[in-house]
């Protein structure tokens, strides 16, 4: 590990084979030849400049909805955790954001300022950047239905401003250039009675907590809900809870939830999820889609 401004004069944190477990929820991953944490938007910019043309490069955030394979990630990772986490009440109740912030922080301020709308915001387990890149959701709420605008950087370090017409969104997912990524987004909410939504919300925390299991490394959700059904009801009843690769694990408490029980390895997680795929396929007639990213490439057999 050595910090960035000893060597190419910037303000962030440059790591060297880093190991990508320390980075995502599930603990698995091989190492990134380097990640980097920018200090703001300015050193980002700077930072990105620096990169050859044709470097590999990936944004993450908490890692939540991330698998990283074994054998790691050649390139640049840039990391938002812990940076590019402003956030600003703008007039005719639009906030700011940027891309570092969390979003259950991000619900809270909507809360605060008595907006509406952003409740759902608290049931994502992630930051804003990631929340945008899949159009996450919960509550019966989704990402993209309260962005007015958003502010995207691509590898050369050039900054744009798109629009929801820009991409092709649907239920978690977003389809725009490949080649930029978010670092904020303007929010459009209404006004109205904060504290009761606070409270709401944390009726729907407590009651979702008590359904899915907590203390255990996982990404949440791991596949998406068909249309007319869901997930988690699909691979119960195709008698998967419980079944294993490894210390990998299909939750008891939750179908869609695969759990790092221990030691697993990201090939575990992966030869698990397409398990449970073909299963529930043969089983009830269903492709079910991941909502898991996965990333890098495999280890040495």
């Amino acid at each position: 590990m050595m910090a960035a401004s000893n060597v190419y004069n910037f303000r962030g944190t440059l790591q060297i084979d880093e190991p990508m477990l320390k980075h995502t929820s599930w603990r698995v991953g091989g190492k990134a030849d380097q990640l980097y944490t920018p200090a703001d938007i300015d050193d980002l910019v700077s930072f990105l400049r620096s990169l050859p043309a044709t470097e590999p490069l990936m944004f993450i955030g908490l890692g939540s909805n991330l698998l990283v394979r074994d054998g790691g990630i050649r390139g640049t990772v840039i990391s938002l955790k812990g940076s590019l986490s402003e956030i600003t009440l703008l007039e005719n109740n639009v906030i700011r954001a940027s891309a570092g912030i969390s979003c259950a922080k991000l619900s809270r301020f909507c809360h605060r300022n008595n907006l509406l709308g952003g409740e759902f915001f608290a049931g994502i387990p992630g930051l804003l950047g990631g929340a945008l890149a899949m159009n996450a959701g919960a509550f019966g709420g989704d990402t993209w239905s309260v962005i007015e605008s958003v502010t995207t950087i691509d590898m050369q370090g050039n900054v744009y401003v798109r629009t929801p017409k820009d991409y092709e969104i649907a239920y978690r997912s977003v389809k725009g250039n490949r080649n930029e990524w978010f670092v904020s987004a303007d929010i459009k909410l209404t006004l109205g009675d904060g504290e009761a939504a606070a409270q709401n919300v944390k009726e729907l925390l407590e009651k979702r907590n008590q359904s899915q299991p907590t203390g255990l490394p996982s990404c949440g959700s791991v596949f998406k809900n068909p249309p007319g059904d869901y997930a988690a009801r699909l691979i119960e009843v195709s008698g998967l809870k419980g079944f294993r690769i490894g210390d990998a694990v299909v939750s008891e408490k939750h179908a869609n939830f695969i759990i790092n029980s221990g030691k697993a390895s990201a090939s575990d997680i992966e030869k698990l999820m397409k398990l449970v795929q073909r299963t529930v396929e043969q089983k009830q007639g269903v492709k079910l889609q991941s909502e898991v990213k996965i990333v890098g490439e495999f280890a040495d057999e």
